[in-house]
């Protein structure tokens, strides 16, 4: 339980950073600290948010099973396997700051496409809250 609480509380804190580094450096009319942030996103992708999404589930799912709350017992359980894995789609899919990256040194990158970043981030940070809501209050309700 600890494991999964720890990875879940950084992958929040994460999130966190990048909608934060996203925002800035959509702000920002800095081209030099932009890929220089695009380029550090992708390394909080890569070292903190793959490896403790992965955990997160892996451990949650694990918790799951091996106690009596069930992986499919309540809704408010398969309510946030469903918000993890939706965030780790959407990070896979539709985060792409390596492309930001290059698109900023070609000159090529426009405002919409930064702020669709933001958007992205934006909503995995909205899932993450609204998973760790579901285990602060875990509201009533049992799956058939």
């Amino acid at each position: 339980m600890v494991l999964h609480i720890v990875t879940s509380v950084a992958l929040l804190g994460e999130v966190w950073a990048l909608v934060a580094l996203n925002v800035y450096v959509t702000a920002a009319a800095d081209a030099d600290l932009a890929r220089s942030a695009y380029r550090l996103m992708e390394v909080l992708v890569f070292a903190g948010g793959i490896p403790l999404s992965m955990t997160a589930l892996i451990a949650g799912i694990t918790l799951a099973l091996g106690t009596h709350w069930g992986l499919l017992r309540h809704y408010w359980i398969f309510a946030k396997l469903i918000l993890l894995v939706a965030v780790i789609l959407c990070g896979m899919v539709l985060f792409q700051p390596a492309p930001m990256a290059e698109a900023m040194a070609n000159g090529t990158l426009t405002a919409a496409e930064q702020w669709r970043q933001v958007a992205v981030v934006a909503v995995q940070l909205v899932m993450l809250v609204s998973a760790t809501v579901l285990s602060v209050f875990k509201p009533k309700g049992r799956m058939r």
